[in-house]
């Protein structure tokens, strides 16, 4: 994973829309009758499209460089024998004159987000909140399942050990951070606590991780989609899937209230942790908030703080 700024593409949702029908006709024997803005982030822009068949698919353009083969690829890797639903990737077309901009279609995954769906439903009984919970979490241990002999990216595992792929990785993110400092980007509280991790990271690190299992990368509940009765649909948008440690992949339960299902503990009462999971997952998730502030410049104070406070707190027990 490169550390660097990327400045995305140029895109409107009107011009999005006009390619979106083209893609659709260029691709297929089909038309598209309706074409509606669904969301997007800082790289992704996705649309709901309707079909003269009657077929709802979604189009999604990439607002950066060199995302569509891996986006692909690991749609495609994560939802081969699962128990959850992952979108089947219809077609991919690369940028040319016609379309300047990567994208790829794929079936709709029917309902809701559970992070939208949880805020319009004051009240969910516990017992399906822990319904919820032992589902997604099941469905997560069965794609840790699938295992590899090296760690590192999906397309090209290439590392003996998670931290021959991490570390180096953890380094860029920590050396950028300080440029940052430097330019008055990043806060001294931000740093201060960087810091004080990053001196301990041989020692939050000591475990070492066994299996490289393959992650989603990005499973909270923004990306779980469920129906109208709180049942999930369907699992979306994995972000820099790997073969990794699997606990790379629980600091995101505690992400957009997923705290409120107990995600992680349910996780972890079901199928173990290393000692050091909570200050791991402490570590994962600053790092990759910093990450992401690095790649898209946007810095989201209301996540960014708790995970700061977080890391400062079991800093200050190990």
């Amino acid at each position: 994973m490169k550390v660097e700024r990327i400045q995305p593409i140029p895109l409107t949702k009107e011009k999005a829309i006009d390619y979106a029908r083209l893609a659709i006709s260029e691709q297929t024997d089909l038309n598209a009758t309706d074409v509606k803005y669904l969301g997007g982030g800082s790289f992704g822009m996705a649309f709901g499209v309707k079909l003269d068949d009657q077929r709802e698919i979604v189009v999604k353009f990439l607002r950066a460089k060199d995302m569509l083969k891996k986006e692909v690829f690991d749609l495609k890797l994560l939802g081969e024998n699962r128990p959850v639903k992952f979108p089947k990737v219809l077609f991919a077309r690369r940028a040319d004159e016609v379309i300047p901009i990567d994208c790829y279609a794929m079936d709709i995954i029917q309902g809701k987000s559970a992070f939208i769906a949880s805020l319009t439903k004051f009240f969910i009984s516990k017992r399906k909140k822990q319904d919820f919970a032992d589902k997604v979490t099941c469905a997560l241990h069965e794609i840790h399942k699938r295992t590899n002999e090296k760690f590192g990216d999906t397309l090209c595992p290439d590392c003996d050990t998670w931290l021959d792929y991490y570390k180096p990785f953890a380094k860029a993110v920590m050396d950028k951070a300080e440029e940052m400092y430097q330019t008055n980007e990043l806060s001294e509280k931000i740093i201060t606590t960087m810091r004080s991790a990053w001196s301990k990271f041989d020692e939050i690190f000591s475990e070492e991780v066994n299996e490289a299992c393959l992650i989603h990368g990005d499973l909270n509940l923004a990306n779980i989609m469920v129906d109208n009765k709180f049942q999930i649909s369907g699992f979306i948008d994995p972000l820099n899937s790997a073969y990794a440690d699997r606990e790379y992949d629980l600091f995101q339960f505690d992400n957009l209230m997923g705290k409120r299902f107990a995600l992680r503990k349910t996780y972890i009462n079901k199928y173990g942790a290393s000692k050091n999971c909570d200050i791991k997952c402490a570590f994962y998730g600053l790092w990759n908030e910093v990450y992401c502030y690095v790649k898209s410049g946007m810095l989201v104070n209301i996540i960014m703080n708790p995970l700061v406070k977080n890391m400062k707190k079991l800093l200050a027990k190990l």
